[in-house]
């Protein structure tokens, strides 16, 4: 196959940005620090699966059953047993900021064993803990996996993921997140780090409360803008994070091209602009073809003559004509993609061309292969 074939379905996706940037609130482009989720993790067991749990093999999600059990007091030894309506699984979950005791939150179940399917099974009480080994919340529910998988080893069928699922408010929160409001100054931490854009929210929180008293807004670099809490709102910083958060802000964008070759997808902005140049373009497909004929000899051929197999090897060589673009002043990324795709460029020649552009000098954006 060419390498013009074998991009043709590639996908070319174009991002093009208006001409004038919307502005965005705070909330969007920063969070606070000490305000933050916490990752929990937590090992248990998931049991009613329809004998398509852990086998044998699986020497944990046995002595697991037999822990749960003696707990409850029966004692059995775990190579005594062979369950396939049991598998053991690690649960996750997301602890958000401020959540208190008797608030639930979705937990994710995974199989760590050779269970093959996880529908229809129930997960035991789990509790699930933080990096520092404390447990904030306890999980159990029904597994909902979302796919499902039928049939035997010669005839299958499996739709998404059956070995991984959610249980929607499957765990209760037993401890308090660790949050702290700030209560004297505000850090703010940009979700992108820039210094035109650090510079910018600065500037807009001190016009918006700061017209009648020292600035109260400062960032300390590309990432952090620290913010004192008026007098006005002293017992109140709530109130006044709620009103910083929905301040609208003009954020500074960088110009990006974003490139994933193996699947041919090219993603950029609008504003990515290029220098006058002109590109030359050709394509060269070599295609090499095999094919078998069978060789048989001719009547009364002797005792050594045989039925025998040729291959037939041709190979061929095509080089396209080299097409031209002329790129003016002022054009942009998008006008060259559409004069490229207008003379039948493919998704990888496009990939290939703005590679060497950029090593031209012709871009001034990063490239990002991913």
């Amino acid at each position: 196959m060419s390498i013009r074939a074998l991009f043709a379905a590639g996908l070319l996706l174009l991002a093009t940005e208006a001409s004038g940037s919307n502005p965005i609130r705070v909330k969007e482009l920063a969070t606070i620090e000490g305000v933050r989720d916490n990752q929990l993790i937590g090992y248990g067991m998931v049991v009613g699966l329809a004998g398509t749990g852990d086998r044998r093999q699986t020497v944990f999600s046995s002595q697991t059953l037999t822990n749960i059990l003696q707990r409850m007091g029966v004692t059995v030894l775990p190579t005594a047993i062979q369950v396939r309506n049991t598998a053991a699984v690690m649960v996750t979950a997301v602890l958000p900021p401020f959540a208190q005791p008797g608030s639930k939150v979705d937990v994710t179940v995974a199989a760590v064993g050779d269970a093959a399917n996880l529908q229809g099974g129930l997960l035991l009480l789990t509790p699930l803990r933080a990096a520092t080994g404390e447990t904030y919340a306890v999980a159990q529910g029904s597994v909902v996996t979302g796919g499902f998988a039928a049939g035997h080893t010669g005839n299958s069928q499996t739709v998404n993921h059956p070995t991984a699922g959610r249980i929607v408010d499957g765990a209760i929160v037993e401890r308090g997140a660790p949050s702290v409001i700030p209560t004297h100054e505000l850090h703010l931490q940009l979700r992108r780090p820039d210094f035109i854009t650090a510079s910018r929210v600065a500037e807009c929180i001190n016009k918006a409360f700061s017209k009648d008293q020292p600035l109260l807004a400062q960032a300390s670099n590309s990432s952090v803008i620290v913010v004192q809490l008026p007098h006005n709102y002293e017992g109140r910083s709530v109130d006044f994070i709620a009103a910083v958060e929905a301040i609208p802000v003009e954020v500074d964008r960088l110009a990006r091209i974003a490139i994933d070759e193996k699947t041919g997808t090219i993603v950029f902005g609008g504003d990515v602009r290029i220098a006058p140049v002109s590109i030359l373009h050709g394509n060269l497909t070599v295609e090499v073809q095999t094919s078998f004929d069978v060789s048989q000899p001719a009547p009364f051929s002797g005792p050594g003559a045989a039925t025998a197999v040729v291959p037939q090897t041709n190979v061929g060589v095509k080089e396209d004509k080299a097409t031209n673009v002329v790129i003016g002043k002022g054009s942009k990324i998008e006008d060259l993609v559409r004069s490229l795709t207008a003379i039948g460029s493919t998704p990888r020649d496009i990939i290939a061309i703005l590679q060497n552009l950029k090593a031209a000098g012709a871009i001034d954006a990063e490239i990002d292969i991913m």
